[in-house]
């Protein structure tokens, strides 16, 4: 079957992109692959009551912890079934993108133990998690003030009564890599963080 009749074959069988993207790679898999999903894709699959926006995001990014690196390296399989995935669902404009190693993305010391499994869609090789949701929003402060970010943490503050006695020690001990556009990105994100964090609190 070629790429566009499996797209459109398939298409219609999921409610929402990112459950396609990450059923298609599951089908491309011959061994069981561990993936922490952040970003829209994680919004959408790991909490209920998400937006329309959250369900067509045209992709799926995930994070890979500390030891999974080299493993994911070693893997050619699994990097041959990413390119059939994306081969797959490039006629619909959907794509696996980018595996981000942790250190390379803001993050609290420990935020490993603290991740949350996935269980949408059903999958036979993949094992699915997202980050606890304040480790979500730190990873949502990475452009700064950008408006979508913004409106996801608007969404995740609201969704699991985030406040700011929560953020603060998160804020303080935040990992982020050594890069100034990085660095001014949450100094940008910070104060208006902080008032989501303050509306969600006086409407309580």
């Amino acid at each position: 079957m070629d790429s566009t009749a499996f797209a459109q074959g398939t298409m219609t069988n999921f409610p929402d992109n990112p459950s396609l993207i990450l059923a298609t790679l599951d089908g491309e898999l011959n061994s069981p692959v561990s993936l922490v999903l952040y970003g829209r894709g994680a919004i959408c699959l790991g909490f209920d009551g998400i937006a329309g926006a959250h369900r067509t995001t045209r992709d799926v990014d995930a994070i890979l912890r500390m030891g999974q690196i080299e493993a994911f390296d070693a893997d050619r399989e699994f990097w041959f079934a990413v390119e059939r995935t994306n081969v797959h669902l490039e006629p619909l404009g959907l794509y696996i993108t980018h595996l981000f190693p942790e250190e390379l993305v803001f993050l609290r010391p420990g935020w490993a133990d603290h991740i949350v499994p996935v269980l949408r869609p059903e999958t036979r090789f993949l094992k699915l998690f997202r980050p606890h949701t304040i480790d979500l929003i730190l990873t949502k402060m990475m452009r700064g003030d950008d408006p979508q970010d913004m409106e996801d943490i608007d969404f995740l503050v609201r969704h699991d009564r985030i406040t700011r006695e929560l953020m603060e020690p998160a804020f303080a001990k935040v990992r982020m890599p050594d890069v100034v556009e990085l660095q001014d990105a949450f100094a940008r994100a910070l104060p208006v963080v902080r008032g989501i964090l303050d509306r969600q609190a006086h409407s309580a």
